[in-house]
């Protein structure tokens, strides 16, 4: 594992962890973009447990490289899958950059660790 790879996958810990929590628990923040997007208080949960899952996988990634790149997998889908229900409802480019980041982010990450892809089972 690189010191990039090591640097990248600790800051995105850090973000899926606070960003998971936050939905887990309802912040009015992620309660409000929820609601403009027109999702459930359930699907917000929902998100924030895929974010607390895949967070738990990159934290086995400081052990096993297959980890991560199945976290870098799971989270990646993830956000591209918010960055097509920003673009659903038409939100500017502005809201959805940040989906789009962290999918790229993710892509990144899993890029750097896609030959222990099989490594994981």
């Amino acid at each position: 594992m690189t010191l990039f790879s090591m640097i990248l996958q600790s800051l995105l810990l850090a973000y899926y962890l606070f960003s998971g929590t936050a939905k887990v628990v309802g912040a009015k923040y992620w309660a409000d973009i929820f609601q403009h997007l027109g999702l459930s208080p359930r699907f917000r949960v929902v998100t924030g447990v895929v974010q607390l899952v895949g967070a738990a996988a990159l934290v086995a990634g400081y052990w096993s490289d297959g980890a991560t790149a199945w976290a870098g997998v799971w989270l990646g889908v993830t956000m591209l899958v918010a960055c097509l229900v920003h673009l659903k409802v038409r939100d500017p480019f502005g809201k959805t950059a940040p989906a789009l980041v962290f999918a790229a982010l993710n892509i990144a990450i899993l890029s750097l660790h896609a030959s222990d892809l099989t490594a994981f089972f």
